[in-house]
């Protein structure tokens, strides 16, 4: 299809043409309101300014910019534009808000907008009606009636050479309605599309999505790599000691991580599931001996000291803290194996502190740089604490400081 034809052959073309003519809707109710004859370019400019005012003062009111926002989306951007909702969204498509006012800038901007479509539409409905019109007169004259006074062109005579003409009014205002619709177009991406408010918005909402997809993937790290690591501990530990008794032991301490992990487990999926419903309680600080106990099943010698109002910690920096030891333990476990390790905790109203260590040899140096030592940082970073990692002294020594206020 020639490309001179394609605003001809579009479907938004007719759209964004219905839409600017029912913006000329205030304009035919002040006509019957005012008793003016519609027939002349002089009463037509005078109907699109009467109702200025009244206009202007609705675009005021907060849930027009949703009303307007919709209908732009429909018609103005018609098919996969209308479902782009939200300007957070990572797409180059047209992006229309449709929601009410939040701001007198908003409320502003929807009252110019909405001037801006009376204007629009008025002027596009004179023309279709004088489009319309001229349409008749030629029909008209080719078969030798009166063609009247209403079009812009009115024939005189009829001659067989008027049938091509009959269709050239409408193919002009189609190209009209397509140059004109695309312009308004882009007049609602600027009027109607996010304000700076609506942006921050988007980005706060966007951060809080990241920062609950990063905590979702902490925890699946720390909770399920916690009980692979004790189940391939304390399986190759039985297989080693080769005796039923310790086997048995084993398989208790297996039986027990997997069924916590499986636990957080249902528990993270529930909350991507179901983003509305409430989380299941998280463990804390206060279960810190289950963690030791299962250290300790997987042969380690775990020696620990918890001082303070453990207890009385507030929710997010004991939720954190417990998952920290956890990862901490799982790090000794998967790179040093069953060896000593000290735990110390101390809290008072002001700080927590939280030091592991274990001794360090070759084969462990460098032993939890990876992912789960990035986490324990950014829990702690979060918290607005600090984390520090590495040898010392022979030893491998992670300390933790978190403020409690």
């Amino acid at each position: 299809m020639p490309r001179i034809l394609r605003p001809l052959t579009r479907a938004v073309t007719y759209t964004r043409w219905v839409h600017l003519v029912v913006g000329a809707v205030p304009t035919v109710i002040g006509s019957f309101i005012v008793g003016v004859h519609t027939d002349s370019v002089a009463n037509w400019l005078l109907l699109g300014l009467l109702p200025i005012p009244i206009v202007a003062a609705a675009g005021l009111v907060p849930a027009m910019r949703l009303a307007e926002g919709l209908q732009a989306r429909l018609m103005l951007f018609p098919g996969r534009h209308a479902r782009r909702s939200e300007p957070g969204e990572q797409t180059s498509e047209p992006v229309i808000v449709a929601r009410p006012a939040q701001t007198w800038r908003d409320r502003g901007v929807t009252a110019l907008w909405m001037v801006l479509r009376l204007e629009a539409g008025t002027a596009m409905a004179w023309l279709s009606i004088q489009a319309g019109a001229t349409t008749l007169s030629f029909a008209g004259a080719m078969v030798g009636d009166d063609p009247g006074a209403d079009s812009l062109i009115a024939p005189q005579g009829a001659h067989w050479a008027h049938v091509f003409l009959v269709p050239l009014p409408l193919i002009v205002l189609g190209y009209v309605a397509a140059g004109a619709g695309a312009l308004m177009a882009r007049t609602a991406l600027r009027l109607l599309g996010p304000s700076p408010t609506d942006r921050l918005a988007a980005l706060e909402e966007r951060t809080e999505q990241l920062l609950e997809h990063n905590r979702i993937a902490r925890e699946l790290h720390d909770s399920i790599g916690h009980a692979l690591t004790v189940a391939v501990v304390q399986a190759g530990a039985a297989r080693a000691a080769n005796s039923p008794a310790f086997t048995d032991q084993a398989l208790a301490a297996i039986e027990d991580t997997g069924r916590a992990a499986l636990e957080d487990l249902e528990r993270v999926l529930k909350v991507l599931r179901e983003p509305g419903e409430p989380a299941h309680r998280r463990p804390t600080l206060a279960e810190a001996d289950r963690l030791l106990d299962s250290a300790r099943a997987s042969g380690a010698k775990v020696d620990a000291e918890i001082t303070g109002p453990v207890d009385r910690l507030p929710g997010p920096v004991t939720r954190e803290a417990y998952r920290i030891l956890q990862e901490a333990l799982t790090n000794v476990l998967r790179h040093a194996g069953a060896v000593p390790v000290s735990v110390r905790i101390s809290a008072d109203e002001r700080r927590l502190l939280l030091t592991v260590t274990n001794p360090l040899d070759g084969s462990s140096l460098g032993a939890g740089s990876g992912s789960g030592l990035r986490g324990i940082r950014e829990r702690a970073t979060l918290l607005g604490g600090r984390a520090k990692a590495g040898p010392d002294d022979g030893e491998w020594r992670l300390s933790v400081d978190l403020p409690v206020a």
